[in-house]
């Protein structure tokens, strides 16, 4: 046997190690359900939901937002346009014969990015609850209540739900979610969950903190940053949303490249927090820190000394390595794996952390987003 291929299959081996591990965590925790105790509650809210030329959107995000669930008159909503077409106009418009919710509009001459644009808004929020949602999702009637129930628990101070459907058919992503809900639904029941997801995300009104101006992450820095002042911040299932994405492997890159480098950037940024704070530092941060720092690069030098050793020993033949490598993310990126496909799903999200780490080394990434014309269409 070749060393080099000696060397890559132990090197695969120590890979795999933290995430079994992570699998008989989960055997023995058996995660299901709220990691809180709900109760009936019903605070005041303010949704939050930042804005960039969504004029042919941002009325269905209207008319969802007015289908909740929840008693207007106890809502605001904190919209932070930066637009260039006409999305505050419309906005207006239709707020202009409406008694409830109330609406805060904050008008940005420039874009400045997203966090600068979520911290003016936080800052402007003066209900009891904070939500956060994007212009591009879809909420059920009850969420606002999921919410606010995990918020009753003195210990948590923020929740975080889940994409219960993938708008525009992704089975990679749709793939991924699932795996990445159980995965949360265990760090929540541990201690705290690390990732907080734009689409919905709900946080007190008195834990909120300031976002770094530059930030990628902004949801889960500002989650992270409450699980270090002492509050504990959840992934709860019974919050839903539903959020669009693309399966093909180019046009998801874009997507997942720029969320793998905001998490990236964040985990190192906060380092100091590894085995501080109970379970988060000492079992969450790890894992997650193996899971999207190490294991990309690890599993990216097992192909290459795997190959190299492969065409050593076996000439032509060891090809065989990095085709079948190729024939299954080309059936992978077009949902065609069947059982395998969420195996797929975590490769897919592998290549983005890998491909998000040597962006940073470059020095790529910046607090902007672009609006994805394609995904838009789905909402319309």
């Amino acid at each position: 046997m070749s060393p080099l291929v000696t060397i890559a299959g132990t090197l695969l081996t120590v890979t795999a190690a933290p995430y079994l591990a992570f699998l008989g965590v989960y055997a023995l925790v058996r995660p299901s359900g709220s990691p809180a105790e709900k109760s009936e509650n019903e605070p005041t809210v303010s949704v939050v939901l930042p804005t960039y030329n969504e004029s042919r959107i941002v009325e269905t995000k209207l008319d969802d937002l007015l289908a909740l669930d929840y008693p207007m008159e106890k809502v605001e909503l904190v919209v932070v346009d930066s637009s260039t077409d006409d999305t505050r106009d419309i906005i207006r418009e239709y707020f202009s014969e409406l008694e409830a919710p109330d609406l805060t509009l904050i008008e940005e001459d420039e874009r400045r990015g997203l966090a600068p644009a979520l911290n003016e808004a936080y800052e402007a929020a003066e209900r009891e609850m904070v939500v956060k949602t994007d212009c591009d999702s879809k909420l059920p009637a009850d969420v606002l209540r999921e919410a606010a129930a995990n918020l009753a628990d003195p210990e948590v101070d923020a929740v975080t739900g889940r994409n219960v459907e993938v708008l525009g058919g992704s089975g990679v992503e749709s793939s991924y979610r699932g795996v990445q809900s159980h995965i949360q639904q265990l760090e929540s029941h541990l201690d705290s969950t690390l990732i907080f997801h734009g689409p919905f995300s709900a946080f007190e009104n008195d834990a909120l903190l300031p976002i770094d101006p530059n930030s990628l992450a902004d949801d889960t820095e500002l989650a992270l940053k409450i699980r270090r002042q002492g509050g504990r911040v959840v992934f709860d299932p019974a919050v839903k949303y539903k959020e669009a994405s693309h399966s093909e492997f180019v046009k998801r890159r874009k997507q997942k490249d720029r969320r793998a480098m905001g998490l990236i950037r964040l985990l190192v940024q906060h380092r100091d927090a590894i085995g501080k704070y109970g379970k988060y530092g000492k079992m969450v941060l790890p894992f997650n820190w193996w899971f999207m720092i190490a294991s990309p690069w690890m599993l990216a030098i097992t192909l290459v000394l795997g190959t190299v050793g492969m065409l050593a020993q076996f000439g032509a033949l060891g090809l065989a390595l990095p085709l079948g490598v190729g024939l299954f993310a080309y059936l992978g990126q077009r949902d065609l794996l069947g059982p395998a496909q969420a195996l797929y799903s975590l490769f897919d999200t592998q290549v983005s952390l890998l491909r998000g780490g040597i962006g940073l080394l470059r020095g790529k990434g910046d607090g902007t987003w672009e609006v994805d014309a394609e995904l838009r269409e789905i909402y319309e």
